[in-house]
C-alpha cells in the first residue's frame, strides 16, 4: 500500500489487495478518546459479558475508519475519497485479526474526474463479512 495507483492501471472487477489489521484492546481505548464513544462494550470485558457479549467489541465507527484507511491506502497519496459508506452487520473484537477485502465495480470519468467505485469490506477470522461498504475515488491519470 501507499504507492500511486492511476485512472489508466484499474479496470473493473479488478481485486484490491487484502489488508489484515490487528485491533487491540489499547486501541479500542484510544478510538473511545478521541471519538468520546465511551460505551462500555468496547473496553469493560465484564460489562460486555453481564449484556450477553463474549467479550468487548470494536467500534463500528472505528470499522468505518479501517475501511477508509484501506481503500485510501490502496489508492494512494494524490487519490481523493468522494464517498464512503458502510453497515455493520457482525462484531469484531480485538486480538482477532480482521482482513479489509475489495474489488473494483466500476471506472468512469464524470466532468474532469476519473472515478472508481469498490466494494470493500471486512471479514472475520471465519470468512464472514461483519462490515460491508462502498467507497469512490478519485485518482489522477498518467496524463
Amino acid at each position: 500500500m501507499g504507492q500511486q495507483v492511476y485512472f489508466e492501471d484499474v479496470s473493473e472487477g479488478m481485486a484490491l489487495p487484502a489488508e489484515v489489521r490487528e485491533p487491540t484492546t489499547r486501541q479500542l481505548v484510544q478510538y473511545a478518546g478521541a471519538s468520546g464513544d465511551f460505551y462500555e462494550i468496547h473496553y469493560d470485558k465484564d460489562y460486555a459479558q453481564s449484556i450477553g457479549l463474549t467479550g468487548i467489541i470494536i467500534h463500528g465507527a472505528l470499522k468505518n475508519a479501517m475501511l477508509g484507511a484501506y481503500v485510501t491506502g490502496w489508492a494512494g497519496p494524490a487519490a481523493t475519497l468522494r464517498r464512503l459508506t458502510c453497515q455493520y452487520r457482525g462484531m469484531d473484537y480485538p486480538g482477532e485479526p480482521i482482513t479489509a477485502k475489495g474489488h473494483v465495480t466500476r471506472v468512469y470519468q464524470e466532468g474532469t474526474q476519473n472515478l472508481v467505485d469498490c466494494a470493500i469490506w471486512l471479514e472475520n477470522p471465519q470468512g464472514q463479512q461483519t462490515t460491508p461498504g462502498t467507497a469512490t475515488v478519485a485518482l489522477p491519470s498518467r496524463g
